[in-house]
């Protein structure tokens, strides 16, 4: 057991984390300090005003900082997120007075349940028939195949990629259910299908509902106002020191003579802003718990007229992580996740309009008011390297307001591209290089090509260009890391083999069958360290479900294969 602890990354995980360690550990929360750049991790959403004033961009300004940015964001889900929820309910919702942050989002997604009529469309066809899957026997064979296979066998699919799987298989790649599934957890051909495998399992009973995302739940505003800033309050007011713009950058272990005993000595922090350094000691006392990787790491934004920058420097979290795996045998291999940007990049936008125009024009294409879409756009074309057409870009049309200081009348819409590299169809470039107002002229004429008339919506463009605030696209290098194609021992254990005192969070850790992607995986990370340090058995962690093993489950997945 230990008194204390040090926190380096200030997400979700490690929320999570002081969280169990001050209610079911009974700490003082003085006894926790974090250790962040920021505070927003993944589940981000902000005014563009606080982004361009963040570590990197700040050094790399814009014209124009008006609007809101969300550089992702993540859809939830009742049935598999268990631990997230038991985690929200533990908190005070910041926007809803005498309300938990669970009971906040069970109350908004109540009164706004998803059902997407418009998951894909395509040119000259407009909104598909997604329900129909396109599978044929020998898709049906393999996703059986994966989806039966035990727990025990699951390193066979070490180092194997969904490509490598299904290499006799290229129909697979044509089917609207890869379409949706890639689209939906921002699989890639070159991903891990050990990962797939993984999501199969957990979220299988989104097999039978895929087409219209009935399964998904949302936050009443952006992960941040909805799931991050009430975990920050409620640490703050328990004495929790959060210390932001600070980067760790190196260790400090302890000798052993058998040279595998993993205890921290001393972290050596850097100051983002004005790169003094300083060394902290740990002792006897204090665990470390070090959210090991982010998606969001080396994240750049631009604007109306500028294309996000791409920065080219290892992940500042992934660094660490690296000098602490050449130490020692056992902490997994962080170049797999963070060495690889052709398998893990992609660009996302968002977009601030000053009016709800372009929104009320995508909610006649789409036949579906806001809160409810996943749009994925399917080329005509042959777009990928076995000649096939795929998903040009997707985007998401929240509920609004979606940030509690957007104003009545402006309305926010967030997009992504996949493949950055891949060329637009209507802007003659590259995604990664394009601007914010070329990013949406590329999503008019998606849209242009989609739909049902009478009036076309490339009619209105002129008042739609003009009631635009601010589109910042938003480059991450390391947005689909945690999908790359890897070995089980590519990432540590949540609490690795001989750590007296070390720990790893967030999606770049290892658990027992958890999928990756979501915050489900990261609060149990945070979970499992805060019981371990609090002495508190694990048998007292969040049961979590196994669909696989649910017969009624898996019989109604089955059905669909073959609709």
């Amino acid at each position: 057991m230990k008194k204390k602890a040090l926190m380096i990354g200030a997400g979700l995980a490690n929320m999570a984390a002081a969280v169990y360690l001050i209610q079911e550990g009974k700490w003082d929360g003085s006894a926790i300090t974090f250790y962040g750049i920021d505070d927003h991790g993944s589940n981000d959403g902000s005014a563009a005003t606080e982004q361009a004033a963040d570590y990197w961009n700040a050094n790399h300004p814009l014209d124009n900082t008006k609007g809101f940015i969300a550089r992702g964001g993540r859809m939830l889900n009742y049935r598999t997120y268990v631990d997230l929820m038991d985690l929200l309910s533990r908190v005070q919702s910041v926007t809803e007075p005498g309300m938990t942050a669970a009971e906040d989002t069970h109350d908004f997604d109540a009164k706004h349940r998803t059902f997407d009529k418009a998951r894909l469309l395509r040119r000259g066809e407009g909104i598909l028939n997604a329900g129909h899957l396109g599978l044929n026997n020998t898709d049906r064979m393999l996703l059986t195949k994966l989806v039966m296979m035990p727990d025990k066998d699951e390193e066979q699919l070490d180092n194997v990629s969904i490509a490598d799987y299904f290499k006799d298989d290229p129909h697979m790649f044509t089917t609207n259910f890869w379409y949706m599934w890639e689209t939906t957890f921002a699989f890639r051909t070159a991903s891990s299908a050990q990962e797939l495998r993984r999501y199969m399992h957990m979220m299988l009973y989104e097999f039978t509902q895929i087409e219209h995302l009935v399964g998904v739940n949302r936050t009443r505003y952006n992960q941040y106002e909805s799931i991050m800033l009430p975990l920050i309050k409620y640490l703050e007011e328990k004495g929790v020191n959060i210390v932001l713009g600070k980067i760790v950058t190196d260790w400090t272990f302890k000798d052993s003579a058998m040279q595998d005993e993993i205890t921290v000595t001393g972290l050596e922090i850097t100051d983002a802003k004005s790169g003094e350094v300083e060394q902290v000691a740990v002792d006897d006392d204090t665990a470390v718990i070090f959210t090991n990787g982010s998606i969001t790491d080396s994240a750049t934004i631009g604007d109306y007229h500028t294309a996000a920058p791409e920065n080219m420097d290892y992940g500042l979290s992934a660094a660490l992580w690296k000098k602490a795996a050449d130490h020692f045998y056992n902490l997994g291999n962080p170049d797999k996740f963070f060495a690889d940007r052709d398998a893990s990049e992609w660009v996302s936008f968002t977009l601030t309009t000053k009016d709800h125009l372009l929104l009320n024009e995508i909610t006649r294409i789409t036949t579906q008011i806001p809160g409810n879409a996943l749009n994925s756009f399917l080329s005509t074309a042959p777009i990928t390297p076995l000649g096939q057409p795929d998903v040009n870009m997707s985007i998401v049309v929240h509920h609004q307001p979606h940030f509690t200081t957007q104003k009545p009348n402006e309305a926010v819409i967030w997009g992504y591209f996949l493949y950055p590299r891949r060329h637009g169809e209507f802007v003659d470039k590259p995604y990664i290089e394009m601007t914010g107002e070329e990013m949406l002229k590329e999503l008019l004429g998606q849209l242009s090509m989609v739909d049902p008339g009478p009036v076309n919506i490339k009619t209105k463009t002129e008042a739609i260009m003009d009631s635009v605030i601010n589109c910042i696209p938003s480059y991450m290098p390391y947005a689909s890391a945690l999908f790359n194609n890897r070995a089980k021992s590519d990432r540590p254990l949540v609490i690795p083999a001989h750590s007296t005192n070390l720990a790893f969070t967030g999606e770049f850790a290892e658990q027992p069958y958890q999928m990756v992607f979501t915050e489900q995986s990261a609060v149990r990370s945070g979970e499992i360290a805060a019981y371990h340090f609090a002495g508190i058995p694990m048998s007292h962690l969040v049961k979590t479900p196994r669909y696989d093993k649910d017969i009624p489950t898996l019989l109604r997945a089955t059905k669909k294969m073959f609709e």
